[in-house]
């Protein structure tokens, strides 16, 4: 550590703050001492402007122990800089001090007196801190770097960079995450040859680019590439060989040219190279499927976003660098091939194969949205407003397709007329591929799928095709919100992610009633609402600056809260229309362009003029800061108090933030509570009317919780219990989830939470019902896990005394009501869990009768996983379960008899499924976060996966990126034991996980419950 301070430090005296924490922190790159070996490089090229500009960067990767709170910006600037400049130095004197032993006597001269070892040890203190100070001082660039940039010309030394070393031993000419912006991609001319025996494929890249700021290199991305080849011309020149350069931390390659490249000049450079395909989920990588006679069949597909175009071509493997794109693909006869456009012609080649070419794309794109695929695959075709339509899987499941061909046209339908601009391609494919980790991918025209999200049989459930058509309104709602329009990089990525979960809900309620997804969308607004308000949350637009900031970015806040925010904007709009004519707006003014948050605002801004509102103003505070408000009610006669605050559940003393926000608050109150009519938003206009009580936050379309204090609560309370058809079932389930998370911060008493459950025993509608199942099971797990066995125990028969009465009136036999199908299924899994004599009768006498015919007897969807859960937890049935599993082809019950194999107790067969789905042999690997989660739901199972994870930690990030959702789920669900333990092994990982989001959520969370229970046990034990 002291060699590599002392190498770096005089290169970082003269650097920018952002130099310094790119070389520093970011990756470590080897670093040359430019003060050591002057000669050996040549001078520095003049600095881009995309050098000069200052990026602010997150300054807590910098200096550790400052709190986020502790100093603004430019006050931590200039201390942080000075520490790590006064260290480098410090560490620099001490590595090259005389070689003399300091311990080594010395006769002192005669005719001085000897100093005593106090006087050496202080003055040679005060000379290594006045030395220190004075090198800080000296060797400080001329000018204080804020976030405003650099105020004062620098009149000393021109800035220099610190650049990493290439993989050749050269300097590589950039030391930043994001690319320099001094060249713009204008098309790519893409051939690959994938080899399906060897696992290779070779390719050739031909990037046309416009250079827009004169410089001597051009820098892209390139990853695990082998490039054999290099040329480059430019404009009508001569094509000429070019060395590339590679820096793989940072996954980026480039080229040097001894003179400069002209701003307004156009070159092209084209490259060979070959690559294996990927062993995990993402670039261009191999997966496989069994067919109907046992055979292993091979396919390659891709998934590029986020980061991983440049895994199988050479790119600028950003957003904002969008370009056109001619691809042409080789394969064997015996193949297809499928890519974002339509196939142009097909060509014999004389080695045997066939070379498809595909038309160039039509519209600008992102690297990301580019696809293909080489497979045997079926398709089932439809025309649809001049689109062809196709719904592709493996030929065994092809009648498992007609269902998501109908719903996709109805949605495209829909969604062309909605958004007033007609999809742009004259195809639209979506594949079902049986090694997929996301749900979707939208990449343009060439939708991508796991086969469980788009494949239902003829007899499958509404609950089953909910889910289906729920990410395909998502997906192609993307093919205008990210791939029209895209956001310029990832720290706005829920432009692209909240609009599209938002129209999923909002374009079924108009597509396909039927399917109730409203339901749906209340349950993750919920849980939206949880997530947020953990302290490691962070804001809807945050800083991204690695690329596991890149993946960590795909989660909840940009999904759901980001939809959560658009739908409150909604609701507070003036009429039906205003907010549907904003978003035209946003579409038809960027189409084709890159945009970020205040693009968006400003449009709808200027469409809602004419009313005076001003949206970016109102929902800057909701995008630019983590978190949500609580608003607490006063209510005194016909005198209404509201304040806000922020709501923050913190494990520990962190300081609340003076955040505010401007909310759109709207009410209902006892004289009129249910029909839209009722809803009334607060004005600064007085009220004369005497009221009971009022709820706030109406079917909860706002992203904020309410408290109503002691007496409200009582109100509502009683008004419930008097009759609970009061108020809309949208608001019984909001008071429920609120009053749990006010018990959580400690602003209201659990007895107070019990007398508002007093009245649920009565409701008999999905949300609210569900709500208080699922926050009951949260209290009975924590008790287990405690081992609080007697309470557990009584919690247990609490829950079943409060809903027997209505999961005795359920039946099971076919459903068609989605909300009844919702409903059944929360309760009778609930009473199996709980070890119900009759609901565990039942199912296990449903699934014996089914293993008796064979598979032929169809269970009703939605009680398919309680009764695979009963039979997996049973030693009986688990075999038998285990062998129907592996044979079963239909993809949404197998992933539910996966589920009820998780959920046994025996050890042994949790280590050979743990296993199994390690090795990606009878269970996918795409598989073990549901594995995983499956049996983290009982404590025994939970210590097992613990100890899995901690074992294989190294094997799983090989498959699952560090950061990406799928690595977030396990942690998610692994990390319920103690934080200590939690702690100690994330942050012995170092750059292999340590940093992540996710454990600092799930530490929050362990220390969250451990307080609430220490804090509610002599309650809960007094109560039950």
């Amino acid at each position: 550590e002291s060699a590599f301070s002392d190498n770096i430090a005089l290169c970082r005296a003269s650097l920018p703050r952002n130099m310094i924490e790119n070389s520093m922190f970011e990756e470590e790159p080897d670093v040359v001492d430019l003060a050591k070996d002057s000669t050996a490089f040549p001078t520095f090229p003049a600095l881009d402007p995309d050098e000069v500009t200052y990026e602010p960067r997150s300054s807590r990767l910098l200096v550790r122990g400052l709190g986020e709170n502790d100093m603004d910006d430019d006050e931590e600037d200039c201390e942080s800089s000075a520490r790590l400049l006064g260290m480098s130095f410090m560490n620099r004197s001490s590595a090259h001090r005389s070689n003399s032993s300091p311990y080594t006597r010395q006769a002192p001269p005669r005719s001085c007196s000897r100093p005593s070892s106090r006087t050496i040890v202080v003055c040679v203190l005060f000379l290594v801190i006045v030395a220190s100070v004075t090198m800080v001082f000296y060797f400080l660039p001329g000018c204080t770097f804020t976030k405003a940039g650099c105020h004062k010309p620098n009149k000393t030394n021109p800035i220099e960079p610190v650049y990493p070393i290439s993989t050749n031993g050269e300097l590589f000419p950039w030391a930043q995450l994001r690319l320099p912006q001094s060249i713009k991609p204008l098309s790519y001319d893409l051939t690959l040859n994938p080899d399906l025996d060897k696992m290779t494929f070779t390719g050739r890249t031909v990037i046309s680019m416009s250079i827009l700021h004169s410089t001597n290199r051009i820098v892209f991305h390139g990853a695990n590439l082998n490039i054999t080849k290099a040329t480059f011309k430019l404009g009508d020149g001569q094509a000429s060989d070019v060395t590339i350069l590679e820096y793989k931390p940072r996954q980026q390659l480039a080229v040097n040219f001894s003179e400069e490249l002209k701003a307004g000049q156009y070159c092209v450079l084209t490259m060979e190279y070959s690559a294996n395909f990927s062993n995990a989920y993402d670039g261009f990588y191999k997966s496989f499927y069994i067919d109907k006679d046992r055979n292993k069949r091979v396919l390659a597909a891709t998934q590029f976003e986020p980061l991983s175009a440049r895994k199988a071509f050479p790119c600028f493997d950003e957003p904002a660098f969008k370009a056109t794109f001619l691809i042409k693909i080789s394969r064997k006869k015996t193949y297809m091939t499928l890519s974002n456009m339509p196939k142009a012609k097909s060509t014999n080649l004389s080695n045997g194969l066939v070379q498809d070419e595909f038309e160039k794309t039509s519209v600008n794109m992102s690297t990301y949205l580019v696809a293909f695929i080489v497979a045997d695959f079926t398709p089932n075709t439809k025309n649809v407003s001049e689109t062809q339509v196709s719904v592709y899987s493996v030929p065994e499941k092809n009648g498992h397709t007609e269902y998501a061909l109908t719903i996709t046209s109805k949605l495209l339908e829909f969604y062309n007329n909605f958004f007033d601009i007609n999809y742009p391609l004259k195809k639209l494919d979506l594949v079902a591929i049986p090694d997929f980790l996301a749900g979707a991918m939208e990449n343009l025209g060439l939708i991508t799928f796991r086969e469980t999200t788009l494949l239902v049989g003829k007899e499958s459930s509404l609950l089953e095709k909910q889910v289906v058509a729920s990410v395909i309104a998502h997906e192609l709602a993307h093919q205008w919100f990210g791939n029209l329009v895209t956001m310029t990089w990832w720290n706005d990525l829920w432009l692209n992610e909240g609009f599209a979960t938002y129209m999923e809900y909002m374009s079924l309620q108009e597509v396909s009633p039927d399917l109730e997804t409203g339901n749906l969308f209340l349950s993750v607004r919920f849980r939206a609402l949880d997530k947020d308000a953990l302290n490691s949350s962070h804001a809807v637009s945050t800083d991204v600056n690695t690329t596991e900031q890149v993946e960590e970015m795909f989660d909840s806040v940009s999904y759901e809260k980001g939809a959560s925010i658009l739908l409150m904007l909604n609701a507070s709009f003036p009429g039906d229309q205003q907010f549907r004519k904003g978003i035209i707006e946003y579409l038809k003014q960027f189409s084709g362009l890159n945009t970020d948050t205040d693009d968006l605002w400003n449009s709808l801004t200027q469409v809602l003029s004419t009313h005076h509102m001003n949206v970016s103003q109102m929902m800057t505070s909701w995008t630019s800061q983590k978190g949500f408000p609580l608003v607490t009610v006063n209510l005194m006669g016909n005198q209404v108090t509201l304040a806000q605050e922020h709501f923050l559940l913190t494990s520990d003393n962190t300081t609340h933030t003076s955040s505010l926000w401007h909310i759109p608050v709207t009410y209902v109150n006892d004289s009129c509570s249910l029909a839209p009519e009722c809803r009334q938003v607060f004005t600064l206009k007085n009220k004369s009317e005497n009221v009971t009580w009022l709820k706030l936050n109406y079917k909860n379309t706002g992203f904020y919780i309410v408290d109503y204090g002691k007496d409200g609560w009582s109100a509502l309370a009683q008004a419930l219990f008097s009759n609970v058809g009061v108020l809309t079932h949208e608001d019984r389930a909001s008071l429920i989830h609120n009053i749990f998370a006010l018990s959580r911060l400690g602003r209201v008493s659990f007895l107070q939470v019990i007398n508002l459950l007093k009245y649920v025993s009565a409701d008999t509608e999905t949300s609210p019902v569900t709500e208080a199942l699922l926050q009951l099971n949260n209290i009975y797990r924590q008790l287990e896990k405690r081992q609080e066995s007697n309470l557990a125990s009584r919690m247990k028969n609490f829950i079943m005394s409060t809903f027997r009465n209505l999961t005795a009136k359920q039946t099971w036999e076919e459903e068609e009501n989605v909300s009844k199908q919702e409903l059944r299924s929360a309760l009778l899994e609930m009473a199996c869990n709980l070890n119900d004599e009759n609901c565990t009768q039942q199912a296990t006498s449903l699934f014996k009768k089914y293993m008796e015919s064979n598979g032929t007897l169809r269970i009703p969807g939605d009680l398919q996983q309680t009764v695979f859960t009963v039979a997996g937890r049973s030693d009986e049935t688990w075999d038998a379960l285990f062998n129907i599993y592996v044979h079963a082809t239909y993809d949404s019950e197998k992933r539910k008899m996966l589920k009820g194999l998780a959920s046994t107790q025996n050890p042994q067969r949790l280590v050979q499924i743990l296993s199994f789905g390690l090795r990606g042999s009878l269970i996918q690997t795409q598989e073990l976060p549901l594995v995983i989660s499956t049996m983290c739901q009982s404590f025994a199972g939970c210590l097992f996966a613990w100890d899995f994870i901690q074992e294989n930690w190294d094997r799983l990030i090989e498959k699952f990126p560090i950061g990406s959702f799928a690595i977030q789920a396990i942690i998610k669900s692994v990390t319920s034991q103690s934080s200590t333990q939690v702690q100690a092994f994330f942050s012995g990982l170092k750059e292999r996980g340590s940093q992540m989001r996710s454990v600092q959520e799930a530490l929050e969370t362990i220390k969250l419950n451990q307080r609430w229970m220490d804090r509610n046990l002599p309650t809960l034990q007094k109560w039950l």
